[in-house]
């Protein structure tokens, strides 16, 4: 059974500082201006599941606590992301258990607050429990693809680019293969299993959305937009076209719009559904008899208070991880 180091390593002062985790407390007011022209997949989705929830997590910063379902999405994407900086011989399912201890060590540098996930938890039970289900999803990985065979392009590959309404699209890419031939392949790793149809848009629309900010970054459609499932073991692909990427830039366009009229107006209005079982602000929804507080007033010029990197975090919902 492998071990978990319980601490992040001691600071490197040389090292650059790490951002916080999405979700994590803050000092500073986000810039609005920012914000109103720059939209991830994640933020996206949120503001369509509930305009109040994208301004608990944009607006507001709200604090979330992490879920241990959520950092363990966190932790297998960082093994994965690892294990590709291995020769490709070296690249086996137990060279994949062996990287478990570093990846959990960078997760906690991102965010200490993670130490605390099984404090209580005296005897060690539910971390093994925990770390058992890590490995069943590596393994499960494994049952997917040969990562020996593969030599990604790019890995957490951040993506930003400006449409021409002014839109600035952002978000990180798990994988990006790219063929002799120059097509591309958009790899996104899920730990959960794959969704039921009411959820199973919300997937496709993250991905025509890399799928549109790559073809405006480099001019050509990818070929192959592919999910990969580890709860269940499952792939979704889907092939996308130049109308369909039109289309879902002129979607885009109208959620931006919406987006900065509630900007305007300060109208964040809750949208009640079952994605409201994972929400960590129910008690300050007015759906659920709460308040949410006063909308910030003091903007801090520079402040890039969206993190909106759209990377997995340990506050993900769950239908992100």
């Amino acid at each position: 059974m492998t071990v978990l180091p319980t601490s992040p390593p001691t600071s490197d002062p040389t090292r650059d500082p790490v951002s916080p985790a999405e979700g994590a407390p803050s000092n500073e007011g986000p810039d609005l201006e920012s914000l109103r022209r720059s939209l991830s997949p994640s933020r996206a989705g949120d503001f369509m599941t509930c305009p109040l929830l994208y301004r608990f997590r944009v607006i507001d910063r709200l604090p979330e606590e992490p879920s241990p379902a959520a950092v363990r999405g966190t932790l297998v994407h960082k093994v994965l992301e690892l294990l590709f900086d291995q020769p490709a011989d070296q690249r086996g399912l137990s060279q994949a258990s062996e990287l478990v201890p570093q990846a959990w060590r960078e997760v906690l540098e991102s965010d200490e607050r993670l130490t605390e996930l099984f404090v209580d938890d005296t005897d060690g039970t539910l971390a093994d429990q925990w770390l058992a289900g890590t490995e069943s999803l590596l393994s499960t990985y494994f049952q997917l693809e040969d990562p020996q065979r593969l030599e990604p392009a790019e890995r957490e590959f951040a993506v930003s680019v400006d449409l021409e309404s002014g839109l600035r699209l952002r978000g990180f890419i798990d994988r990006l293969d790219v063929a002799p031939s120059g097509a591309m392949r958009v790899v996104d790793y899920k730990t959960g299993r794959s969704p039921h149809e009411a959820f199973e848009q919300r997937a496709l629309f993250q991905m025509r959305f890399y799928a549109l900010a790559l073809w405006r970054l480099r001019g050509e459609v990818p070929k192959r937009l592919q999910l990969l499932y580890l709860g269940d073991a499952q792939i979704v692909s889907y092939e996308p076209d130049e109308h369909d990427l039109l289309a879902m830039e002129r979607k885009l366009a109208a959620l931006w719009a919406a987006i900065q009229r509630a900007h305007d107006s300060g109208d964040w209005r809750p949208r009640k559904s079952k994605l409201c079982d994972w929400c960590s602000h129910q008690a300050l929804c007015p759906e659920w008899g709460g308040t949410p507080p006063p909308l910030p007033v003091v903007v801090l010029e520079g402040s890039d208070g969206a993190q909106d990197d759209d990377r997995p975090t340990p506050a993900s919902s769950a239908v992100d991880i």
